[in-house]
Protein backbone atom coordinates (compact mmCIF):
# COMPACT_ATOMS: atom_id res chain seq x y z
CA UNK A 1 0.00 0.00 0.00
CA UNK A 2 1.34 3.42 -0.95
CA UNK A 3 0.21 7.22 -0.23
CA UNK A 4 1.60 9.93 -0.52
CA UNK A 5 4.24 12.16 2.16
CA UNK A 6 1.90 13.98 3.18
CA UNK A 7 -0.45 11.28 4.66
CA UNK A 8 0.47 9.71 7.72
CA UNK A 9 -1.54 6.66 7.30
CA UNK A 10 -4.28 5.19 5.21
CA UNK A 11 -8.07 3.77 7.00
CA UNK A 12 -10.51 2.02 6.18
CA UNK A 13 -13.72 1.45 8.47
CA UNK A 14 -15.56 -1.24 6.76
CA UNK A 15 -17.57 -4.84 7.07
CA UNK A 16 -15.09 -7.13 5.36
CA UNK A 17 -18.11 -9.01 3.89
CA UNK A 18 -18.71 -6.01 2.32
CA UNK A 19 -15.25 -3.96 1.39
CA UNK A 20 -13.24 -5.86 -0.90
CA UNK A 21 -10.29 -3.97 -0.08
CA UNK A 22 -11.23 -4.59 3.75
CA UNK A 23 -10.77 -8.39 3.25
CA UNK A 24 -8.04 -8.30 0.63
CA UNK A 25 -5.83 -6.23 3.62
CA UNK A 26 -7.13 -8.40 6.53
CA UNK A 27 -7.62 -11.77 5.26
CA UNK A 28 -11.14 -12.58 7.56
CA UNK A 29 -14.67 -12.10 6.88
CA UNK A 30 -16.38 -9.77 9.64
CA UNK A 31 -19.60 -8.82 8.85
CA UNK A 32 -19.82 -5.50 11.07
CA UNK A 33 -17.68 -2.44 9.79
CA UNK A 34 -14.40 -2.25 12.05
CA UNK A 35 -11.11 -0.30 11.80
CA UNK A 36 -8.00 -0.77 9.78
CA UNK A 37 -5.38 1.58 10.24
CA UNK A 38 -1.84 1.20 8.20
CA UNK A 39 1.03 3.27 9.26
CA UNK A 40 4.54 2.90 7.72
CA UNK A 41 3.99 -0.81 7.17
CA UNK A 42 2.55 -1.75 10.22
CA UNK A 43 -1.15 -2.88 10.23
CA UNK A 44 -3.51 -2.01 13.39
CA UNK A 45 -7.07 -3.36 13.67
CA UNK A 46 -9.63 -2.25 16.06
CA UNK A 47 -12.31 -4.54 17.06
CA UNK A 48 -15.07 -5.27 19.49
CA UNK A 49 -14.80 -7.46 21.47
CA UNK A 50 -17.08 -10.10 19.73
CA UNK A 51 -14.28 -10.21 17.06
CA UNK A 52 -11.31 -9.24 18.98
CA UNK A 53 -10.27 -12.97 20.23
CA UNK A 54 -10.59 -14.14 16.38
CA UNK A 55 -8.99 -11.22 14.57
CA UNK A 56 -5.42 -12.05 16.89
CA UNK A 57 -5.67 -16.02 15.33
CA UNK A 58 -6.61 -15.16 11.86
CA UNK A 59 -6.73 -11.82 10.73
CA UNK A 60 -3.40 -10.35 8.90
CA UNK A 61 -2.36 -7.79 11.27
CA UNK A 62 0.13 -6.30 13.44
CA UNK A 63 -1.57 -4.97 16.30
CA UNK A 64 -5.06 -5.62 17.34
CA UNK A 65 -6.62 -3.38 19.50
CA UNK A 66 -9.94 -3.35 21.77
CA UNK A 67 -13.06 -0.99 20.82
CA UNK A 68 -14.36 -1.10 24.15
CA UNK A 69 -10.93 -0.05 25.63
CA UNK A 70 -11.22 2.66 23.74
CA UNK A 71 -14.92 3.13 24.51
CA UNK A 72 -14.17 3.32 28.08
CA UNK A 73 -11.22 5.66 28.24
CA UNK A 74 -13.55 8.04 26.67
CA UNK A 75 -16.63 7.81 29.07
CA UNK A 76 -13.81 8.36 31.85
CA UNK A 77 -12.70 11.77 29.88
CA UNK A 78 -16.55 12.77 30.12
CA UNK A 79 -18.04 11.62 26.55
CA UNK A 80 -21.24 9.54 28.00
CA UNK A 81 -21.62 7.63 24.55
CA UNK A 82 -18.72 7.47 22.34
CA UNK A 83 -19.05 6.91 18.90
CA UNK A 84 -17.02 4.73 16.04
CA UNK A 85 -15.60 8.46 14.78
CA UNK A 86 -14.64 9.19 18.41
CA UNK A 87 -12.71 6.17 18.80
CA UNK A 88 -10.95 5.90 15.90
CA UNK A 89 -9.80 9.56 16.60
CA UNK A 90 -8.74 8.59 19.54
CA UNK A 91 -6.60 5.64 17.96
CA UNK A 92 -5.07 8.14 15.43
CA UNK A 93 -4.42 10.41 18.04
CA UNK A 94 -2.23 7.79 19.82
CA UNK A 95 -0.38 7.20 17.00
CA UNK A 96 0.10 10.81 16.05
CA UNK A 97 -1.61 10.67 12.75
CA UNK A 98 -2.77 13.83 11.82
CA UNK A 99 -3.94 13.12 7.98
CA UNK A 100 -5.58 9.64 6.48
CA UNK A 101 -5.94 8.22 2.98
CA UNK A 102 -9.36 6.62 3.00
CA UNK A 103 -10.73 4.47 -0.22
CA UNK A 104 -13.14 6.48 -2.88
CA UNK A 105 -16.25 5.30 -1.11
CA UNK A 106 -15.30 5.93 2.77
CA UNK A 107 -18.81 6.95 4.34
CA UNK A 108 -18.92 10.79 4.19
CA UNK A 109 -20.89 10.41 7.59
CA UNK A 110 -17.05 8.93 9.00
CA UNK A 111 -15.20 11.67 6.97
CA UNK A 112 -17.32 14.43 8.15
CA UNK A 113 -16.92 13.53 11.79
CA UNK A 114 -13.03 12.34 11.60
CA UNK A 115 -12.62 15.93 9.91
CA UNK A 116 -14.71 17.93 12.79
CA UNK A 117 -12.25 16.11 15.49
CA UNK A 118 -9.08 17.50 13.41
CA UNK A 119 -8.04 14.77 11.34
CA UNK A 120 -7.22 15.71 7.51
CA UNK A 121 -9.13 12.79 5.43
CA UNK A 122 -7.97 12.37 1.77
CA UNK A 123 -10.08 9.81 -1.17
CA UNK A 124 -7.81 7.98 -3.10
CA UNK A 125 -9.29 6.84 -6.66
CA UNK A 126 -9.27 2.96 -7.21
CA UNK A 127 -7.27 0.56 -6.82
CA UNK A 128 -6.96 2.06 -3.29
CA UNK A 129 -4.42 -1.42 -2.50
CA UNK A 130 -2.42 -1.16 -5.31
CA UNK A 131 -1.34 -4.54 -5.06
CA UNK A 132 -4.89 -5.72 -5.08
CA UNK A 133 -5.04 -6.11 -9.15
CA UNK A 134 -1.87 -7.50 -9.70
CA UNK A 135 -2.73 -11.42 -8.26
CA UNK A 136 -0.67 -14.13 -6.13
CA UNK A 137 -0.28 -17.18 -7.33
CA UNK A 138 -2.50 -18.16 -4.19
CA UNK A 139 -4.94 -15.54 -5.88
CA UNK A 140 -5.04 -17.51 -8.84
CA UNK A 141 -5.70 -20.62 -7.49
CA UNK A 142 -8.44 -19.58 -5.74
CA UNK A 143 -9.95 -17.59 -8.85
CA UNK A 144 -9.05 -20.94 -10.69
CA UNK A 145 -11.43 -23.23 -8.27
CA UNK A 146 -14.19 -20.89 -8.47
CA UNK A 147 -14.08 -21.59 -12.29
CA UNK A 148 -13.82 -25.27 -11.96
CA UNK A 149 -17.01 -24.70 -9.54
CA UNK A 150 -18.98 -22.61 -12.35
CA UNK A 151 -17.81 -25.00 -15.05
CA UNK A 152 -19.74 -27.72 -13.38
CA UNK A 153 -22.69 -25.74 -12.62
CA UNK A 154 -22.92 -24.58 -16.53
CA UNK A 155 -22.58 -28.09 -17.71
CA UNK A 156 -24.77 -29.28 -15.30
CA UNK A 157 -27.08 -26.13 -16.55
CA UNK A 158 -26.27 -26.92 -20.64
CA UNK A 159 -27.00 -30.69 -20.15
CA UNK A 160 -30.28 -30.12 -18.85
CA UNK A 161 -31.34 -27.64 -21.25
CA UNK A 162 -30.15 -30.00 -24.49
CA UNK A 163 -31.74 -32.84 -22.85
CA UNK A 164 -34.98 -30.92 -22.74
CA UNK A 165 -38.07 -31.81 -24.68
CA UNK A 166 -39.65 -29.33 -27.56
CA UNK A 167 -42.86 -28.88 -27.58
CA UNK A 168 -45.12 -26.10 -29.09
CA UNK A 169 -41.51 -24.63 -29.87
CA UNK A 170 -41.11 -24.29 -25.83
CA UNK A 171 -38.43 -26.35 -23.58
CA UNK A 172 -39.86 -28.60 -21.78
CA UNK A 173 -38.61 -30.92 -18.90
CA UNK A 174 -39.57 -33.32 -15.64
CA UNK A 175 -41.56 -30.23 -14.18
CA UNK A 176 -43.33 -29.42 -17.50
CA UNK A 177 -42.69 -25.87 -19.53
CA UNK A 178 -38.65 -25.02 -18.59
CA UNK A 179 -38.28 -21.62 -17.40
CA UNK A 180 -35.20 -19.12 -17.28
CA UNK A 181 -36.08 -19.33 -13.29
CA UNK A 182 -36.06 -23.41 -13.37
CA UNK A 183 -32.48 -23.06 -15.14
CA UNK A 184 -30.88 -20.59 -12.78
CA UNK A 185 -32.00 -23.10 -9.68
CA UNK A 186 -30.11 -25.63 -11.30
CA UNK A 187 -27.11 -23.70 -11.27
CA UNK A 188 -27.39 -21.51 -8.27
CA UNK A 189 -28.14 -25.07 -6.36
CA UNK A 190 -25.39 -26.61 -7.77
CA UNK A 191 -23.19 -23.70 -6.96
CA UNK A 192 -24.16 -23.60 -3.00
CA UNK A 193 -23.60 -27.31 -3.16
CA UNK A 194 -19.71 -26.38 -3.43
CA UNK A 195 -19.72 -23.61 -1.10
CA UNK A 196 -20.11 -21.01 -3.57
CA UNK A 197 -22.99 -18.13 -4.02
CA UNK A 198 -24.23 -17.25 -7.01
CA UNK A 199 -26.69 -13.70 -7.44
CA UNK A 200 -28.17 -12.78 -10.24
CA UNK A 201 -27.00 -15.65 -12.72
CA UNK A 202 -28.25 -14.85 -16.22
CA UNK A 203 -30.36 -17.33 -18.02
CA UNK A 204 -31.84 -14.73 -20.77
CA UNK A 205 -33.04 -16.51 -24.03
CA UNK A 206 -33.81 -14.67 -27.43
CA UNK A 207 -34.24 -11.39 -27.08
CA UNK A 208 -34.17 -11.05 -23.36
CA UNK A 209 -30.43 -12.10 -24.37
CA UNK A 210 -30.36 -8.44 -26.48
CA UNK A 211 -29.70 -6.96 -23.01
CA UNK A 212 -26.37 -7.70 -21.63
CA UNK A 213 -27.96 -7.55 -17.64
CA UNK A 214 -30.98 -8.96 -18.32
CA UNK A 215 -31.14 -12.10 -15.75
CA UNK A 216 -33.71 -13.53 -18.04
CA UNK A 217 -37.57 -15.38 -16.79
CA UNK A 218 -40.25 -17.09 -18.57
CA UNK A 219 -40.16 -20.31 -20.87
CA UNK A 220 -37.20 -20.95 -23.08
CA UNK A 221 -37.38 -21.27 -26.63
CA UNK A 222 -36.02 -23.80 -29.00
CA UNK A 223 -34.40 -22.06 -31.65
CA UNK A 224 -33.38 -19.28 -29.51
CA UNK A 225 -29.61 -18.50 -28.31
CA UNK A 226 -30.12 -18.32 -24.57
CA UNK A 227 -27.06 -16.56 -22.84
CA UNK A 228 -25.88 -18.31 -19.46
CA UNK A 229 -23.78 -15.94 -17.76
CA UNK A 230 -23.01 -17.39 -14.26
CA UNK A 231 -20.49 -14.98 -11.48
CA UNK A 232 -20.34 -16.83 -8.38
CA UNK A 233 -18.44 -16.12 -5.20
CA UNK A 234 -16.68 -18.67 -3.43
CA UNK A 235 -17.87 -18.25 0.73
CA UNK A 236 -14.58 -20.13 1.22
CA UNK A 237 -11.63 -17.76 -0.06
CA UNK A 238 -14.29 -14.56 -1.39
CA UNK A 239 -13.02 -15.27 -4.80
CA UNK A 240 -15.20 -14.35 -7.56
CA UNK A 241 -15.14 -16.75 -11.16
CA UNK A 242 -16.83 -15.08 -14.21
CA UNK A 243 -17.73 -17.21 -17.21
CA UNK A 244 -20.60 -17.18 -20.00
CA UNK A 245 -21.47 -19.31 -22.34
CA UNK A 246 -24.31 -19.29 -25.25
CA UNK A 247 -25.87 -22.58 -26.51
CA UNK A 248 -29.12 -22.95 -28.38
CA UNK A 249 -31.58 -26.05 -27.90
CA UNK A 250 -31.77 -27.35 -32.03
CA UNK A 251 -30.50 -25.94 -35.21
CA UNK A 252 -29.13 -22.12 -35.19
CA UNK A 253 -30.33 -20.51 -38.40
CA UNK A 254 -27.18 -18.94 -40.69
CA UNK A 255 -27.17 -15.99 -39.57
CA UNK A 256 -26.88 -16.47 -35.80
CA UNK A 257 -24.32 -19.05 -36.32
CA UNK A 258 -22.59 -16.60 -38.61
CA UNK A 259 -22.48 -14.26 -35.00
CA UNK A 260 -21.73 -16.80 -33.00
CA UNK A 261 -18.61 -17.44 -35.18
CA UNK A 262 -17.62 -13.78 -35.12
CA UNK A 263 -17.89 -13.53 -31.24
CA UNK A 264 -16.01 -16.48 -31.17
CA UNK A 265 -13.20 -15.25 -33.75
CA UNK A 266 -13.51 -12.21 -31.44
CA UNK A 267 -12.25 -13.69 -28.41
CA UNK A 268 -8.92 -14.90 -30.55
CA UNK A 269 -8.60 -11.63 -31.70
CA UNK A 270 -7.81 -10.18 -28.22
CA UNK A 271 -6.10 -13.23 -26.81
CA UNK A 272 -3.46 -12.83 -29.61
CA UNK A 273 -2.86 -9.42 -28.44
CA UNK A 274 -3.13 -10.50 -24.67
CA UNK A 275 -0.08 -9.54 -22.53
CA UNK A 276 1.86 -7.68 -19.95
CA UNK A 277 2.73 -3.95 -21.22
CA UNK A 278 -0.35 -4.18 -23.79
CA UNK A 279 -3.31 -1.17 -23.66
CA UNK A 280 -6.30 -2.74 -22.80
CA UNK A 281 -7.97 -0.04 -25.06
CA UNK A 282 -6.02 -1.24 -27.86
CA UNK A 283 -7.76 -5.00 -27.35
CA UNK A 284 -10.94 -2.98 -27.65
CA UNK A 285 -10.62 -1.54 -30.46
CA UNK A 286 -9.34 -4.87 -32.18
CA UNK A 287 -12.30 -6.25 -31.58
CA UNK A 288 -14.87 -3.55 -32.62
CA UNK A 289 -12.47 -3.31 -35.72
CA UNK A 290 -13.04 -6.88 -36.22
CA UNK A 291 -17.35 -6.64 -35.82
CA UNK A 292 -17.12 -3.68 -38.45
CA UNK A 293 -14.97 -5.56 -41.09
CA UNK A 294 -17.01 -9.08 -40.61
CA UNK A 295 -20.44 -6.27 -41.20
CA UNK A 296 -21.83 -6.37 -37.65
CA UNK A 297 -22.62 -2.85 -37.08
CA UNK A 298 -22.89 -1.05 -33.37
CA UNK A 299 -25.85 1.44 -32.99
CA UNK A 300 -29.26 2.13 -32.25
CA UNK A 301 -31.88 0.56 -34.09
CA UNK A 302 -35.70 0.04 -33.45
CA UNK A 303 -35.16 2.18 -30.65
CA UNK A 304 -32.46 0.18 -29.01
CA UNK A 305 -29.00 -0.40 -29.27
CA UNK A 306 -27.62 -3.43 -31.02
CA UNK A 307 -24.11 -4.64 -32.25
CA UNK A 308 -21.11 -4.51 -29.59
CA UNK A 309 -21.60 -2.04 -26.68
CA UNK A 310 -19.68 -2.69 -23.78
CA UNK A 311 -16.17 -3.34 -23.06
CA UNK A 312 -14.06 -6.59 -24.30
CA UNK A 313 -13.33 -7.29 -20.53
CA UNK A 314 -12.41 -6.30 -16.94
CA UNK A 315 -10.56 -7.33 -13.93
CA UNK A 316 -12.02 -9.54 -11.19
CA UNK A 317 -11.16 -11.00 -8.22
CA UNK A 318 -12.66 -10.70 -4.74
CA UNK A 319 -14.93 -8.47 -6.47
CA UNK A 320 -16.85 -9.56 -9.99
CA UNK A 321 -16.05 -6.11 -11.76
CA UNK A 322 -12.46 -4.41 -10.57
CA UNK A 323 -9.30 -3.09 -12.16
CA UNK A 324 -8.22 -3.16 -14.96
CA UNK A 325 -10.80 -2.77 -17.93
CA UNK A 326 -10.43 -4.08 -21.18
CA UNK A 327 -12.61 -1.62 -22.79
CA UNK A 328 -12.69 2.45 -24.77
CA UNK A 329 -10.56 4.18 -21.67
CA UNK A 330 -6.87 3.29 -22.10
CA UNK A 331 -5.58 0.79 -19.23
CA UNK A 332 -2.18 -0.90 -19.18
CA UNK A 333 -2.20 -4.41 -18.14
CA UNK A 334 0.12 -6.31 -16.06
CA UNK A 335 1.62 -9.50 -15.48
CA UNK A 336 -1.28 -11.05 -12.87
CA UNK A 337 -3.66 -9.14 -13.89
CA UNK A 338 -6.96 -11.32 -13.84
CA UNK A 339 -9.37 -10.43 -16.50
CA UNK A 340 -12.19 -11.48 -18.28
CA UNK A 341 -12.81 -11.24 -22.71
CA UNK A 342 -16.18 -11.63 -23.31
CA UNK A 343 -16.92 -9.90 -26.56
CA UNK A 344 -20.58 -10.11 -27.37
CA UNK A 345 -23.14 -9.10 -30.15
CA UNK A 346 -26.63 -8.59 -29.52
CA UNK A 347 -29.72 -7.88 -32.46
CA UNK A 348 -33.26 -8.16 -31.78
CA UNK A 349 -33.52 -10.32 -35.36
CA UNK A 350 -31.48 -12.72 -33.98
CA UNK A 351 -30.79 -12.71 -30.38
CA UNK A 352 -27.61 -12.49 -28.24
CA UNK A 353 -24.50 -13.99 -28.17
CA UNK A 354 -21.68 -13.92 -25.73
CA UNK A 355 -18.91 -15.93 -25.14
CA UNK A 356 -16.61 -15.30 -21.53
CA UNK A 357 -13.09 -16.87 -20.37
CA UNK A 358 -11.14 -15.72 -17.36
CA UNK A 359 -7.58 -15.54 -17.90
CA UNK A 360 -4.45 -14.14 -16.18
CA UNK A 361 -2.34 -11.76 -18.02
CA UNK A 362 1.51 -13.13 -18.25
CA UNK A 363 4.63 -11.39 -19.31
CA UNK A 364 4.48 -13.15 -22.84
CA UNK A 365 0.73 -13.43 -23.39
CA UNK A 366 -1.79 -15.53 -20.99
CA UNK A 367 -2.94 -18.34 -18.84
CA UNK A 368 -6.77 -19.18 -19.65
CA UNK A 369 -8.06 -20.80 -16.17
CA UNK A 370 -11.54 -21.61 -18.12
CA UNK A 371 -11.82 -24.88 -19.59
CA UNK A 372 -15.63 -25.63 -20.59
CA UNK A 373 -15.87 -26.24 -24.03
CA UNK A 374 -17.33 -23.81 -26.64
CA UNK A 375 -20.61 -25.08 -28.39
CA UNK A 376 -23.48 -23.13 -29.86
CA UNK A 377 -25.80 -26.49 -30.88
CA UNK A 378 -27.17 -28.72 -28.25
Amino acid sequence: MSHPPEIDAILMIASSEASADMLYAVGMFVPDPFTCIEQNGRRTLVMSDLEIDRARTQAKADEILSLTAYQNRLKERGIPQPDLADVVAEALRDKNIRSVQVPLGFPVGYADRLRERGIIVQAKDDPFLDARPTKTPQEIEYIALASRHTESALREAIGTIGEAIVKDGLLCGPEGVMTSEYVKKIINLHLLERDCLALHTIVAGGLQGCDPHDQGSGPLRAGEPIILDVFPRSNVTGYFADITRTVIKGRASDALKRQYDAVLEAQEVAFVRLKAGIDGQDIHKAVEDHFKKQGFETGEKDGRLQGFFHGTGHGFGLEVHEPPRISNISCLLKAGHAVTVEPGLYYTATGGVRIEDNVVVTETGYENLTRIEKRLEI
